[in-house]
Protein backbone atom coordinates (compact mmCIF):
# COMPACT_ATOMS: atom_id res chain seq x y z
CA UNK A 1 0.00 0.00 0.00
CA UNK A 2 1.22 3.16 -1.06
CA UNK A 3 0.47 6.23 1.19
CA UNK A 4 -0.42 9.34 -1.04
CA UNK A 5 2.10 12.55 -0.70
CA UNK A 6 -0.71 14.63 -0.18
CA UNK A 7 -2.60 13.10 2.40
CA UNK A 8 0.39 12.16 4.93
CA UNK A 9 -1.37 12.95 7.71
CA UNK A 10 -3.91 10.31 7.78
CA UNK A 11 -1.46 7.74 7.89
CA UNK A 12 0.91 9.34 10.56
CA UNK A 13 -1.97 10.37 12.96
CA UNK A 14 -1.91 7.37 14.83
CA UNK A 15 1.97 6.60 15.18
CA UNK A 16 2.11 10.44 16.29
CA UNK A 17 -0.90 9.84 18.64
CA UNK A 18 1.17 6.73 20.27
CA UNK A 19 4.25 8.70 19.64
CA UNK A 20 3.21 11.74 22.23
CA UNK A 21 2.86 9.74 25.23
CA UNK A 22 6.43 8.31 24.73
CA UNK A 23 8.09 11.38 24.14
CA UNK A 24 6.26 14.05 26.76
CA UNK A 25 8.72 12.66 29.15
CA UNK A 26 11.59 12.86 27.88
CA UNK A 27 10.99 16.28 26.23
CA UNK A 28 10.58 17.50 29.97
CA UNK A 29 13.68 15.79 30.76
CA UNK A 30 15.42 17.02 28.66
CA UNK A 31 14.38 20.45 29.16
CA UNK A 32 15.16 20.36 32.91
CA UNK A 33 18.92 18.94 31.82
CA UNK A 34 19.24 22.03 29.39
CA UNK A 35 17.82 24.73 31.11
CA UNK A 36 20.50 25.93 33.48
CA UNK A 37 22.89 25.96 29.86
CA UNK A 38 20.46 28.06 28.67
CA UNK A 39 20.35 30.67 31.52
CA UNK A 40 24.24 31.03 31.45
CA UNK A 41 24.13 31.54 27.99
CA UNK A 42 21.45 33.70 27.20
CA UNK A 43 23.53 36.77 27.24
CA UNK A 44 25.32 35.80 24.32
CA UNK A 45 22.15 34.26 22.22
CA UNK A 46 22.53 35.04 18.44
CA UNK A 47 19.92 36.29 16.49
CA UNK A 48 17.61 33.58 15.16
CA UNK A 49 17.66 31.05 17.36
CA UNK A 50 14.43 30.64 19.23
CA UNK A 51 13.33 28.91 22.74
CA UNK A 52 9.92 28.43 23.75
CA UNK A 53 8.78 26.43 27.45
CA UNK A 54 8.71 22.50 26.24
CA UNK A 55 10.47 23.12 23.20
CA UNK A 56 13.97 23.18 21.18
CA UNK A 57 14.23 24.79 18.40
CA UNK A 58 17.69 24.89 15.93
CA UNK A 59 18.02 27.32 12.80
CA UNK A 60 20.92 27.23 10.64
CA UNK A 61 23.11 29.79 11.18
CA UNK A 62 26.51 30.37 12.01
CA UNK A 63 26.89 30.52 15.75
CA UNK A 64 30.45 31.27 17.21
CA UNK A 65 32.65 29.87 20.05
CA UNK A 66 31.31 28.31 23.06
CA UNK A 67 27.65 29.31 22.30
CA UNK A 68 28.20 26.83 18.66
CA UNK A 69 30.01 24.34 20.64
CA UNK A 70 27.89 23.86 23.62
CA UNK A 71 24.55 24.69 22.38
CA UNK A 72 24.37 22.73 19.02
CA UNK A 73 25.64 19.61 20.46
CA UNK A 74 23.70 19.62 23.69
CA UNK A 75 20.34 20.54 22.47
CA UNK A 76 20.38 18.58 19.03
CA UNK A 77 21.97 15.62 20.55
CA UNK A 78 20.11 15.69 23.66
CA UNK A 79 16.58 15.79 21.31
CA UNK A 80 17.57 14.24 17.87
CA UNK A 81 16.12 11.24 18.37
CA UNK A 82 13.04 12.68 19.87
CA UNK A 83 11.95 16.20 18.53
CA UNK A 84 13.25 15.31 15.42
CA UNK A 85 10.98 12.43 15.43
CA UNK A 86 7.80 14.09 16.28
CA UNK A 87 8.07 16.14 13.35
CA UNK A 88 8.86 13.96 10.82
CA UNK A 89 6.12 11.47 11.44
CA UNK A 90 3.43 14.36 10.62
CA UNK A 91 4.54 13.90 7.39
CA UNK A 92 5.32 10.56 7.23
CA UNK A 93 8.60 11.98 7.54
CA UNK A 94 11.33 11.40 8.31
CA UNK A 95 13.04 15.18 8.21
CA UNK A 96 16.53 15.80 8.61
CA UNK A 97 17.67 18.02 11.44
CA UNK A 98 17.69 21.47 9.70
CA UNK A 99 13.75 20.32 9.38
CA UNK A 100 13.84 19.64 5.65
CA UNK A 101 13.04 17.11 4.06
CA UNK A 102 14.90 14.60 2.71
CA UNK A 103 14.81 11.11 0.80
CA UNK A 104 10.94 11.14 1.43
CA UNK A 105 10.03 13.64 -0.15
CA UNK A 106 10.92 12.20 -3.65
CA UNK A 107 8.57 9.31 -3.10
CA UNK A 108 5.70 7.64 -1.06
CA UNK A 109 6.63 5.51 1.53
CA UNK A 110 5.24 1.97 1.70
CA UNK A 111 3.42 1.09 5.31
CA UNK A 112 3.13 -2.55 5.08
CA UNK A 113 4.76 -3.70 8.10
CA UNK A 114 7.93 -6.49 6.41
CA UNK A 115 8.27 -8.54 9.87
CA UNK A 116 11.82 -7.34 9.61
CA UNK A 117 13.05 -8.26 6.11
CA UNK A 118 14.40 -5.97 4.07
CA UNK A 119 12.91 -7.49 0.65
CA UNK A 120 9.38 -8.01 1.95
CA UNK A 121 6.28 -7.88 -0.15
CA UNK A 122 5.65 -4.19 0.24
CA UNK A 123 3.82 -3.03 -2.40
CA UNK A 124 2.43 0.05 -4.04
CA UNK A 125 4.49 -0.31 -4.24
CA UNK A 126 19.58 18.52 -26.80
CA UNK A 127 21.53 20.39 -24.61
CA UNK A 128 21.86 21.00 -21.11
CA UNK A 129 20.85 18.27 -18.80
CA UNK A 130 17.15 19.21 -17.22
CA UNK A 131 17.52 20.89 -13.97
CA UNK A 132 16.56 18.57 -11.13
CA UNK A 133 15.78 18.21 -7.27
CA UNK A 134 18.17 19.87 -5.41
CA UNK A 135 20.46 18.16 -3.18
CA UNK A 136 18.82 16.90 -0.04
CA UNK A 137 20.23 18.59 2.97
CA UNK A 138 22.51 17.11 5.14
CA UNK A 139 22.13 17.54 8.70
CA UNK A 140 25.35 19.32 10.01
CA UNK A 141 23.17 20.19 13.16
CA UNK A 142 22.47 16.54 14.12
CA UNK A 143 26.20 15.70 14.40
CA UNK A 144 28.53 18.83 15.02
CA UNK A 145 29.40 18.06 18.32
CA UNK A 146 31.57 14.84 16.42
CA UNK A 147 34.90 16.13 17.08
CA UNK A 148 35.53 19.18 18.36
CA UNK A 149 33.36 20.56 21.14
CA UNK A 150 31.94 16.85 22.19
CA UNK A 151 33.48 17.50 25.94
CA UNK A 152 30.38 20.06 26.22
CA UNK A 153 28.19 17.27 27.10
CA UNK A 154 27.82 14.61 28.76
CA UNK A 155 30.11 11.24 28.26
CA UNK A 156 29.18 7.94 26.64
CA UNK A 157 27.97 5.60 28.90
CA UNK A 158 30.21 2.54 29.06
CA UNK A 159 31.59 0.03 31.54
CA UNK A 160 29.72 -2.63 33.53
CA UNK A 161 25.94 -1.12 34.05
CA UNK A 162 26.22 -1.59 29.97
CA UNK A 163 27.12 -4.57 29.52
CA UNK A 164 24.71 -5.46 32.50
CA UNK A 165 22.17 -4.25 30.14
CA UNK A 166 22.82 -5.46 26.62
CA UNK A 167 24.88 -8.48 27.50
CA UNK A 168 21.72 -10.80 28.16
CA UNK A 169 19.54 -9.47 25.16
CA UNK A 170 22.26 -10.49 22.77
CA UNK A 171 22.61 -14.09 24.62
CA UNK A 172 19.32 -15.02 22.52
CA UNK A 173 19.05 -18.55 21.82
CA UNK A 174 17.72 -17.61 18.36
CA UNK A 175 21.04 -16.85 17.69
CA UNK A 176 24.29 -18.80 16.50
CA UNK A 177 27.19 -16.61 15.88
CA UNK A 178 27.19 -13.04 17.06
CA UNK A 179 29.35 -9.75 16.47
CA UNK A 180 28.15 -6.83 18.03
CA UNK A 181 29.69 -2.67 18.92
CA UNK A 182 28.23 0.41 20.39
CA UNK A 183 30.05 3.62 19.56
CA UNK A 184 30.13 7.11 21.38
CA UNK A 185 29.18 9.14 18.23
CA UNK A 186 30.96 12.38 19.93
CA UNK A 187 33.99 10.46 20.09
CA UNK A 188 34.74 7.63 18.57
CA UNK A 189 34.88 5.15 21.31
CA UNK A 190 33.83 1.78 22.27
CA UNK A 191 31.53 2.07 24.79
CA UNK A 192 31.02 -1.73 24.52
CA UNK A 193 31.61 -4.89 22.47
CA UNK A 194 30.94 -8.51 22.02
CA UNK A 195 33.44 -9.94 19.12
CA UNK A 196 33.38 -6.82 17.23
CA UNK A 197 35.90 -7.88 15.02
CA UNK A 198 34.18 -11.18 13.86
CA UNK A 199 33.68 -11.13 10.27
CA UNK A 200 30.17 -12.25 9.57
CA UNK A 201 27.50 -12.31 6.24
CA UNK A 202 25.92 -8.83 6.83
CA UNK A 203 22.99 -8.81 4.79
CA UNK A 204 21.49 -5.62 3.45
CA UNK A 205 23.71 -3.60 6.07
CA UNK A 206 26.16 -4.12 3.42
CA UNK A 207 24.25 -0.72 2.13
CA UNK A 208 25.88 1.71 4.54
CA UNK A 209 29.16 0.68 3.06
CA UNK A 210 28.23 1.10 -0.52
CA UNK A 211 26.10 4.25 0.70
CA UNK A 212 29.63 5.80 1.98
CA UNK A 213 31.62 4.42 -0.82
CA UNK A 214 29.67 6.45 -3.14
CA UNK A 215 29.42 9.18 -1.57
CA UNK A 216 33.30 9.22 -0.84
CA UNK A 217 33.81 8.58 -4.72
CA UNK A 218 31.07 11.01 -6.40
CA UNK A 219 29.68 13.48 -3.37
CA UNK A 220 25.94 13.81 -2.68
CA UNK A 221 25.72 16.33 -6.04
CA UNK A 222 26.80 13.94 -8.40
CA UNK A 223 23.82 12.86 -10.52
CA UNK A 224 23.31 10.45 -12.97
CA UNK A 225 22.33 10.59 -16.47
CA UNK A 226 20.45 9.62 -19.47
CA UNK A 227 20.95 10.26 -23.06
CA UNK A 228 20.05 10.01 -26.68
CA UNK A 229 22.11 10.66 -29.11
CA UNK A 230 22.07 10.65 -33.10
CA UNK A 231 24.35 9.53 -36.24
CA UNK A 232 23.05 11.99 -38.81
CA UNK A 233 24.96 9.93 -41.56
CA UNK A 234 22.43 7.16 -40.71
CA UNK A 235 19.89 8.86 -39.09
CA UNK A 236 20.13 6.32 -36.04
CA UNK A 237 18.91 7.39 -32.61
CA UNK A 238 20.82 5.86 -29.18
CA UNK A 239 19.38 5.57 -26.51
CA UNK A 240 22.68 5.30 -23.82
CA UNK A 241 21.82 3.89 -20.41
CA UNK A 242 23.29 6.01 -17.35
CA UNK A 243 23.26 3.69 -14.73
CA UNK A 244 19.83 5.20 -13.42
CA UNK A 245 17.37 1.99 -11.93
CA UNK A 246 15.43 5.03 -10.95
CA UNK A 247 14.53 6.77 -14.20
CA UNK A 248 10.42 6.32 -14.81
CA UNK A 249 7.89 5.75 -17.68
CA UNK A 250 5.16 6.06 -15.73
CA UNK A 251 2.95 8.86 -16.52
CA UNK A 252 2.68 9.88 -12.58
CA UNK A 253 5.90 10.75 -11.08
CA UNK A 254 5.85 11.58 -7.41
CA UNK A 255 9.63 10.65 -7.15
CA UNK A 256 10.86 13.16 -9.11
CA UNK A 257 13.08 10.62 -10.79
CA UNK A 258 14.19 11.72 -14.36
CA UNK A 259 11.68 10.61 -17.02
CA UNK A 260 11.88 8.49 -19.83
CA UNK A 261 8.53 10.78 -21.51
CA UNK A 262 10.59 13.80 -20.63
CA UNK A 263 13.63 12.81 -22.84
CA UNK A 264 11.29 11.40 -25.44
CA UNK A 265 9.95 14.54 -25.88
CA UNK A 266 13.39 16.68 -26.12
CA UNK A 267 14.11 13.98 -28.45
CA UNK A 268 11.37 14.58 -31.00
CA UNK A 269 11.72 18.36 -30.95
CA UNK A 270 15.24 18.32 -31.21
CA UNK A 271 14.97 15.58 -34.85
CA UNK A 272 11.77 17.92 -35.89
CA UNK A 273 14.19 21.24 -35.99
CA UNK A 274 16.52 19.15 -38.35
CA UNK A 275 13.33 18.18 -40.22
CA UNK A 276 13.79 14.56 -39.36
CA UNK A 277 10.67 12.52 -38.51
CA UNK A 278 11.98 9.05 -39.27
CA UNK A 279 14.95 7.36 -36.98
CA UNK A 280 16.60 4.04 -36.56
CA UNK A 281 16.10 3.16 -33.14
CA UNK A 282 19.29 1.11 -31.01
CA UNK A 283 20.23 1.20 -27.65
CA UNK A 284 23.72 1.24 -25.61
CA UNK A 285 24.16 -0.53 -22.24
CA UNK A 286 28.09 -0.59 -22.59
CA UNK A 287 28.44 1.29 -19.86
CA UNK A 288 28.55 -1.77 -17.22
CA UNK A 289 30.86 -4.80 -17.98
CA UNK A 290 30.09 -8.38 -17.65
CA UNK A 291 26.98 -10.55 -16.64
CA UNK A 292 23.75 -8.67 -15.81
CA UNK A 293 22.99 -11.50 -13.12
CA UNK A 294 23.23 -11.66 -9.70
CA UNK A 295 24.63 -14.64 -8.07
CA UNK A 296 21.30 -15.44 -6.83
CA UNK A 297 19.77 -15.86 -10.28
CA UNK A 298 16.26 -14.45 -11.36
CA UNK A 299 14.94 -13.40 -8.19
CA UNK A 300 12.09 -10.79 -7.48
CA UNK A 301 14.21 -8.82 -5.08
CA UNK A 302 16.93 -7.77 -8.11
CA UNK A 303 16.33 -7.09 -11.82
CA UNK A 304 18.62 -7.57 -14.30
CA UNK A 305 21.67 -5.54 -13.50
CA UNK A 306 22.01 -3.15 -16.73
CA UNK A 307 22.41 0.82 -17.11
CA UNK A 308 19.68 1.25 -18.79
CA UNK A 309 16.40 0.25 -17.69
CA UNK A 310 12.87 1.74 -16.67
CA UNK A 311 11.57 1.90 -13.16
CA UNK A 312 13.30 -0.87 -11.77
CA UNK A 313 12.04 -2.86 -14.45
CA UNK A 314 8.85 -3.72 -12.73
CA UNK A 315 5.74 -5.29 -14.51
CA UNK A 316 3.63 -3.54 -11.97
CA UNK A 317 3.69 0.08 -10.21
CA UNK A 318 5.03 -1.07 -6.85
CA UNK A 319 8.46 1.31 -6.07
CA UNK A 320 9.79 -0.86 -3.54
CA UNK A 321 9.84 -4.31 -2.21
CA UNK A 322 10.36 -7.39 -4.52
CA UNK A 323 8.15 -7.18 -7.58
CA UNK A 324 8.31 -9.36 -11.12
CA UNK A 325 11.13 -8.24 -13.25
CA UNK A 326 11.06 -8.14 -16.93
CA UNK A 327 13.45 -10.40 -18.45
CA UNK A 328 15.31 -7.57 -20.71
CA UNK A 329 15.45 -4.24 -18.88
CA UNK A 330 17.07 -2.09 -21.44
CA UNK A 331 14.90 -3.70 -24.26
CA UNK A 332 12.02 -3.10 -22.48
CA UNK A 333 12.94 0.64 -21.86
CA UNK A 334 13.81 1.28 -25.36
CA UNK A 335 10.54 -0.09 -26.76
CA UNK A 336 8.84 2.15 -24.69
CA UNK A 337 10.75 5.08 -26.03
CA UNK A 338 9.77 4.09 -29.27
CA UNK A 339 6.16 4.70 -28.61
CA UNK A 340 6.83 7.82 -26.49
CA UNK A 341 8.67 9.20 -29.71
CA UNK A 342 5.89 7.89 -32.15
CA UNK A 343 3.36 9.79 -29.35
CA UNK A 344 5.16 13.00 -30.91
CA UNK A 345 4.97 12.36 -34.43
CA UNK A 346 8.53 10.27 -34.82
CA UNK A 347 8.66 6.86 -36.42
CA UNK A 348 10.94 4.64 -35.28
CA UNK A 349 12.17 1.06 -35.93
CA UNK A 350 12.06 -1.66 -33.75
CA UNK A 351 15.09 -0.59 -30.68
CA UNK A 352 17.98 -3.00 -31.20
CA UNK A 353 21.57 -3.30 -29.19
CA UNK A 354 24.35 -0.36 -30.58
CA UNK A 355 26.63 1.75 -29.14
CA UNK A 356 26.98 4.96 -29.56
CA UNK A 357 30.20 6.62 -30.98
CA UNK A 358 32.28 9.81 -30.77
CA UNK A 359 30.61 10.89 -34.41
CA UNK A 360 27.34 10.89 -32.39
CA UNK A 361 25.81 14.39 -31.57
CA UNK A 362 23.42 14.81 -28.24
CA UNK A 363 19.58 15.59 -28.63
CA UNK A 364 18.41 15.47 -25.46
CA UNK A 365 19.55 14.01 -22.15
CA UNK A 366 17.54 13.76 -18.56
CA UNK A 367 19.29 13.73 -14.70
CA UNK A 368 18.47 11.65 -11.83
CA UNK A 369 17.84 13.40 -8.37
CA UNK A 370 21.52 13.93 -6.86
CA UNK A 371 23.67 11.62 -5.03
CA UNK A 372 22.49 11.85 -1.77
CA UNK A 373 18.72 11.60 -2.33
CA UNK A 374 19.01 8.25 -4.47
CA UNK A 375 21.23 6.97 -1.23
CA UNK A 376 18.81 8.03 1.50
CA UNK A 377 15.80 6.35 -1.16
CA UNK A 378 18.92 3.13 -1.22
CA UNK A 379 18.85 2.79 2.68
CA UNK A 380 15.03 3.63 3.78
CA UNK A 381 14.16 1.16 1.18
CA UNK A 382 16.36 -1.76 1.57
CA UNK A 383 16.65 -0.98 -2.36
CA UNK A 384 18.98 -3.34 -3.85
CA UNK A 385 18.61 -2.38 -7.65
CA UNK A 386 20.31 1.00 -6.46
CA UNK A 387 22.81 -0.47 -4.16
CA UNK A 388 24.03 -2.54 -7.10
CA UNK A 389 23.94 0.73 -9.60
CA UNK A 390 25.55 2.79 -6.78
CA UNK A 391 28.41 -0.24 -6.11
CA UNK A 392 29.07 0.45 -10.15
CA UNK A 393 29.20 4.32 -9.87
CA UNK A 394 32.06 3.95 -7.79
CA UNK A 395 33.41 1.61 -9.97
CA UNK A 396 33.45 3.53 -13.01
CA UNK A 397 34.49 6.66 -10.67
CA UNK A 398 37.84 4.85 -9.66
CA UNK A 399 38.39 3.25 -13.36
CA UNK A 400 37.68 -0.03 -12.16
CA UNK A 401 35.68 -2.44 -14.33
CA UNK A 402 31.89 -1.99 -13.88
CA UNK A 403 31.30 -5.13 -12.62
CA UNK A 404 30.83 -7.25 -9.37
CA UNK A 405 34.75 -7.84 -9.27
CA UNK A 406 35.56 -3.97 -9.76
CA UNK A 407 32.72 -2.71 -7.69
CA UNK A 408 33.93 -4.64 -4.86
CA UNK A 409 37.11 -3.56 -5.35
CA UNK A 410 36.53 0.14 -5.50
CA UNK A 411 33.80 0.46 -2.72
CA UNK A 412 36.90 -1.58 -0.63
CA UNK A 413 39.43 1.29 -2.30
CA UNK A 414 37.03 4.06 -0.90
CA UNK A 415 36.63 2.79 2.30
CA UNK A 416 40.42 2.70 2.97
CA UNK A 417 40.77 6.13 2.25
CA UNK A 418 38.88 7.05 5.31
CA UNK A 419 40.63 5.00 7.22
CA UNK A 420 37.99 2.62 8.58
CA UNK A 421 39.19 -1.39 9.62
CA UNK A 422 38.72 -3.31 6.94
CA UNK A 423 40.74 -6.41 8.54
CA UNK A 424 38.14 -9.51 7.85
CA UNK A 425 36.34 -7.45 5.07
CA UNK A 426 34.86 -8.87 1.71
CA UNK A 427 32.74 -7.21 -0.46
CA UNK A 428 31.01 -9.57 -3.17
CA UNK A 429 28.00 -6.84 -4.18
CA UNK A 430 26.77 -3.54 -3.23
CA UNK A 431 23.50 -5.22 -2.20
CA UNK A 432 24.20 -7.52 0.94
CA UNK A 433 22.08 -10.40 -1.24
CA UNK A 434 25.89 -12.27 -1.78
CA UNK A 435 25.90 -14.39 0.97
CA UNK A 436 29.86 -13.78 0.43
CA UNK A 437 29.90 -10.73 1.75
CA UNK A 438 31.87 -10.69 5.08
CA UNK A 439 31.58 -7.15 7.20
CA UNK A 440 32.54 -6.71 10.99
CA UNK A 441 30.41 -4.67 13.67
CA UNK A 442 32.91 -2.68 14.23
CA UNK A 443 33.65 -1.41 10.24
CA UNK A 444 30.13 -0.72 10.42
CA UNK A 445 30.48 1.61 13.31
CA UNK A 446 32.91 3.35 12.26
CA UNK A 447 31.86 3.82 8.88
CA UNK A 448 28.30 5.41 10.92
CA UNK A 449 30.50 7.92 12.41
CA UNK A 450 32.13 8.88 9.97
CA UNK A 451 29.73 9.85 8.11
CA UNK A 452 28.33 12.12 11.21
CA UNK A 453 32.11 13.61 11.61
CA UNK A 454 31.77 17.53 10.02
CA UNK A 455 35.21 16.80 8.03
CA UNK A 456 33.00 14.75 6.30
CA UNK A 457 29.81 16.47 5.12
CA UNK A 458 29.44 14.27 1.95
CA UNK A 459 28.62 11.54 4.02
CA UNK A 460 25.67 12.52 6.07
CA UNK A 461 23.27 11.08 3.86
CA UNK A 462 24.15 7.72 4.89
CA UNK A 463 22.93 8.88 8.34
CA UNK A 464 19.98 10.93 7.17
CA UNK A 465 19.14 8.09 4.57
CA UNK A 466 18.30 5.19 7.58
CA UNK A 467 14.88 3.93 8.58
CA UNK A 468 13.13 5.58 11.35
CA UNK A 469 12.42 2.40 13.82
CA UNK A 470 8.63 2.62 13.65
CA UNK A 471 7.57 5.01 11.10
CA UNK A 472 9.74 4.38 7.38
CA UNK A 473 11.34 2.16 5.27
CA UNK A 474 11.85 -1.16 6.77
CA UNK A 475 11.58 0.06 10.24
CA UNK A 476 7.88 1.08 9.48
CA UNK A 477 6.39 -2.29 11.51
CA UNK A 478 8.86 -2.31 14.08
CA UNK A 479 9.19 -0.88 17.75
CA UNK A 480 5.73 0.40 17.54
CA UNK A 481 5.94 -0.01 21.25
CA UNK A 482 9.65 0.65 21.82
CA UNK A 483 12.46 2.79 20.93
CA UNK A 484 9.71 4.54 18.44
CA UNK A 485 11.55 7.64 16.63
CA UNK A 486 14.76 7.16 18.29
CA UNK A 487 16.05 4.46 16.52
CA UNK A 488 17.50 4.95 13.42
CA UNK A 489 18.96 2.11 12.16
CA UNK A 490 19.56 -0.49 8.87
CA UNK A 491 17.87 -4.35 8.56
CA UNK A 492 19.72 -7.05 7.39
CA UNK A 493 18.22 -10.50 6.57
CA UNK A 494 18.52 -13.25 5.18
CA UNK A 495 17.82 -17.18 5.66
CA UNK A 496 19.63 -17.59 8.73
CA UNK A 497 21.08 -13.82 9.16
CA UNK A 498 19.96 -10.98 11.31
CA UNK A 499 21.20 -7.51 11.52
CA UNK A 500 20.71 -4.15 12.58
CA UNK A 501 23.21 -0.93 12.47
CA UNK A 502 22.76 2.77 13.34
CA UNK A 503 21.96 4.60 15.45
CA UNK A 504 20.23 6.12 18.49
CA UNK A 505 19.93 8.70 21.20
CA UNK A 506 19.66 7.24 24.62
CA UNK A 507 17.42 8.75 27.74
CA UNK A 508 20.28 11.12 28.37
CA UNK A 509 20.54 12.72 25.15
CA UNK A 510 23.74 10.58 23.96
CA UNK A 511 24.51 9.48 20.71
CA UNK A 512 25.38 5.85 19.97
CA UNK A 513 26.57 4.32 17.27
CA UNK A 514 25.94 0.59 17.54
CA UNK A 515 25.63 -2.63 15.17
CA UNK A 516 24.51 -6.20 15.97
CA UNK A 517 25.60 -8.55 13.27
CA UNK A 518 23.80 -12.51 13.76
CA UNK A 519 24.71 -15.60 11.56
CA UNK A 520 23.01 -18.81 12.12
CA UNK A 521 20.32 -17.59 13.38
CA UNK A 522 17.32 -20.77 14.16
CA UNK A 523 14.23 -18.43 14.38
CA UNK A 524 13.80 -15.24 12.17
CA UNK A 525 11.12 -13.76 14.56
CA UNK A 526 13.03 -14.27 17.95
CA UNK A 527 16.45 -13.11 16.37
CA UNK A 528 14.74 -9.59 14.96
CA UNK A 529 12.92 -9.29 18.29
CA UNK A 530 15.62 -9.72 20.54
CA UNK A 531 18.15 -7.12 17.96
CA UNK A 532 15.32 -4.40 18.51
CA UNK A 533 15.23 -5.33 22.19
CA UNK A 534 18.48 -4.33 22.32
CA UNK A 535 18.61 -1.57 20.43
CA UNK A 536 15.47 -0.13 22.93
CA UNK A 537 17.44 -1.27 25.79
CA UNK A 538 20.20 1.37 24.34
CA UNK A 539 17.40 3.93 23.91
CA UNK A 540 16.55 3.30 27.38
CA UNK A 541 19.89 3.32 29.11
CA UNK A 542 21.13 6.13 31.02
CA UNK A 543 23.75 3.31 32.18
CA UNK A 544 26.49 4.26 34.03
Amino acid sequence: MVVPELRPWRAARPHVARFAGAVRPRLARTAAAVRPRLARLRPSRPAGVATAAGSLITRSVAWPGTWSRTWRFTVVAATAGTVLAAGAVTAAGPWDSTGRRTAEQDRAVALEATRGTDHGDTRGNAGTPPRGPRTAPSAPSVLTGLGGGATTVKSAPGGKALTDTLAPLLKSPAFGDLSASVVDASTGRSVYGDDPGAALTPASTTKIATAVAVLTALGPDHRLTTRATFEPDTKEVILVGGGDPTLTAREKNPTGSASLRDLAGRTAAALAERGVREVTLSYDTTLYAGGERHPIGVNPNLAAITPLMADEARVNDSVSGPADRVADPAADAARKFEALLKGHGIKATPPGPSKSTARAGALATVSSPPLATLVERMLTNSDNDLAEALARQTAIAAGERADFVGASAAVRAQLQKLGVPLKGAAFKDGSGLDRGNRLTASLLTALLVKSGDPAHPELRPALTGLPVAGFTGTLTGRYVDGAAGVVRAKTGTLTGVNALAGTVVDREGRLLAFAFLATGTTDPTTAQTALDKAATALAACGCR
